[in-house]
């Protein structure tokens, strides 16, 4: 089995799903008393955020740089940047850290492609929708034609990402809310909605939805037991 770098904090809420999603997913393959092999270094997300709102991404990169070469370090097969947003900084990561980086958006991508879907709606902070590195992935590797809310929606959206789920606050006008922007995107043509923020589905779960909804939590973390299982026997 390899050992797994997590990059986690941003926020800490959706860092815990990360830990529980990766030690279910090998147990559940290897059984018995099997559990992921991990190394984690988990962020101070409040220094961060308030870098991220000044556009200070040069800062922010060196944070992340810093806290991916500790994990690398200390003897991690494969990173993973628990988080979409910061994959605006997965370059500078990337160049910097010598392990294998598992990407977001390739998790997401490959799963969506697979159900033979093309048109998707994309929920998240308003650099995920806003900022070409996600969508720009997600439409060149994987052909897929992504559609983001208008711009009141999206500052919804943003809003209750950071002043509530990355606190762990879950309220149901913003529940209904969420739903509302996805029923839109279905109107604009969207096939299926990518929650494209680590906590949306702190909010949000797929049987709620009135478009099939792509947890990435859950795809990254399916992604990443499968590379760190890929040479492991199953355990009968």
């Amino acid at each position: 089995m390899k050992t797994l770098g997590l990059l986690g904090g941003m926020s800490w809420q959706s860092t815990s799903q990360y830990y529980q999603l990766l030690n279910q997913g090998v147990a559940a393959r290897l059984g018995g008393l099997h559990s992921a092999a991990i190394i984690m270094a988990s962020v101070d997300f409040a220094p961060i955020e308030k870098l991220m709102r000044d556009g200070d991404w040069p800062a922010c990169s060196d944070l992340l740089v810093t806290a991916a070469t500790r994990v690398a370090e200390a003897g991690a097969d494969a990173l993973l940047l628990c988080t979409n947003t910061m994959h605006k900084l997965a370059p500078e990561i990337e160049a910097t850290v010598a392990i294998p980086f598992l990407q977001i958006a390739d998790a997401t991508g490959e799963k969506i492609t697979a159900t033979g879907l093309k048109r998707v709606g994309l929920l998240g902070t308003r650099f995920t929708m806003e900022e070409e590195f996600y969508r720009k992935r997600l439409e060149q590797r994987f052909g897929l034609s992504v559609t983001i809310p208008g711009k009141a929606e999206r500052q919804l959206v943003d809003r209750v990402i950071f002043t509530e789920l990355c606190r762990g606050e879950v309220h149901a006008p913003s529940k209904a809310e969420y739903l509302r922007i996805i029923a839109a995107l279905a109107d604009q043509g969207a096939e299926a909605v990518i929650a494209g923020c680590t906590e949306i589905t702190m909010l949000v779960n797929p049987e709620e939805s009135p478009l099939p909804l792509f947890d990435t939590t859950l795809l990254h973390a399916e992604y990443a037991v499968e590379y760190a299982l890929a040479a492991s026997a199953p355990v009968t």
